[in-house]
């Protein structure tokens, strides 16, 4: 698969890069899609929530009223779960929501995001390009030149790059990122791939290794 190498302007260049047919013509696998993005989301949790049951919850020691006589159910401590300011009952404790998935499984995922991409015709590759410094509004002016503005985009950059990246992190529904680390989640959370022409080479050199 071939594509038009576009300028900041939005028009053509004059340029096309090869899309690898190994990559980017899969057979989307969906299941492994929805592995990976359950793993990415799973991990994304830090599990820190915590609740005091029974043995936590400080004082109670003191039998609060007689066993009999009184007419109520007998109680053996005021920090029952069944009183005003008792311990929960199978609260939640700190753990691990770490979900691991074999390379085999990253990668088909990946690819399978990236072959739904190039099947709905949702890459855009644009000439690589940066900027003096933090400029939001050449970042914007470039969005809406390769009129991706009203839509959830997610820029791929060959290498890490503060300008471009600073020049983005203002924009909604914008997303810069290194290609090598893009996400089957981020690739999948976003309706439109932007790859600058660099970006696109490193992005297939990931699967090669």
């Amino acid at each position: 698969m071939e594509l038009n190498v576009l300028k900041k302007d939005g028009s053509k260049s004059g340029e096309t890069v090869t899309l690898a047919p190994e990559i980017f013509e899969v057979t989307p696998n969906d299941h492994a899609i929805y592995m990976a993005v359950r793993s990415y989301m799973a991990n994304q949790r830090q599990g820190t929530h915590q609740t005091k049951e029974r043995g936590d919850v400080r004082g109670g020691g003191k039998k609060p009223f007689a066993q009999k006589k009184t007419g109520r159910a007998r109680q053996g401590t005021s920090r029952s779960p069944l009183l005003t300011g008792g311990g929960t009952v199978f609260g939640p404790h700190p753990h691990d929501y770490v979900v691991k998935l074999p390379a085999k499984v990253k990668r088909l995922a990946r690819k399978s995001a990236l072959a739904y991409k190039a099947k709905e015709a949702s890459i855009v590759v644009v000439e690589d390009f940066s900027f003096d410094g933090p400029k939001t509004n050449e970042m914007a002016a470039v969005l809406k030149a390769l009129q991706v503005t009203s839509k959830k985009v997610l820029f791929l950059v060959s290498k890490k790059d503060d300008n471009v990246l600073k020049s983005g992190r203002n924009i909604p529904k914008l997303n810069v990122l290194e290609a090598a680390k893009a996400s089957t989640y981020e690739i999948v959370d976003s309706a439109v791939l932007v790859m600058q022409k660099s970006a696109v080479s490193v992005l297939q050199k990931t699967f090669s290794n």
